[in-house]
């Protein structure tokens, strides 16, 4: 049994929101083309409060900042996909007719959630793995944004939960906040045992 996760693709990741990815548009053609091939397919969403301790503005501080946040290491960021705006839905274009279930994350506004399973503190789950285990998944193929941070998190977050655990290239697109973040981010989930596939090889 095999799954496809979309990862995070909303409005504030599109080239036009918030928290810009560059070509975040781009990933939704070969998405739509990948859903009818997979058993299962899921998405996963921030939904963060309005009042995130990632969001810049909340510590008076520029988005790339660093700060500690509970403990870890916390980029600031614009604030982004708020709970219920326009800017946390769904990319128009993307086809969601597919989608099996939605899981939110990020909404504890004193951590930080880059993985589609766990928080970044990884005491609290999305209800992700579960839904997955019930469901008799053993692969995971993740697409969506951003490659170097929610797409890279949430892999290595499956590989460490005993997934078989793919990444669609062609359908993922990255921030990039430092030029090669993305290449950076490739080469470490391959080093770790994440495989690299193209669409083309799916579809």
């Amino acid at each position: 049994m095999n799954a496809l996760i979309l990862v995070d693709i909303q409005n504030d990741f599109s080239p036009s929101g918030s928290l810009p990815v560059p070509e975040g548009d781009q990933v939704i053609s070969p998405i739509n083309k990948l859903q009818p091939h997979f058993d299962l397919v899921v998405a996963t969403k921030d939904w963060h409060p309005l009042n995130h301790k990632s969001f810049a503005r909340e510590h008076g501080k520029n988005p790339g900042d660093k700060i500690l946040l509970n403990g870890i290491e916390q980029i600031l960021w614009p604030v982004h996909c708020v709970q219920h705006s326009s800017g946390a839905e769904f990319i128009p274009g993307l086809d969601t007719k597919l989608i099996d279930q939605i899981f939110n994350k990020g909404m504890d506004k004193y951590v930080d959630s880059y993985s589609g399973f766990f928080d970044n503190d990884h005491k609290t789950q999305t209800g992700l793995n579960a839904y997955l285990k019930q469901k008799g998944v053993h692969e995971v193929y993740l697409t969506g944004l951003a490659t170097d941070y929610c797409v890279k998190f949430t892999a290595k977050d499956a590989l460490m939960l005993g997934y078989e655990t793919y990444i669609i290239q062609d359908a993922t697109r990255g921030v990039n906040l430092n030029e090669g973040d993305v290449k950076k981010a490739l080469a470490e989930m391959e080093r770790e045992g994440i495989k690299i596939v193209e669409s083309s090889g799916i579809v």
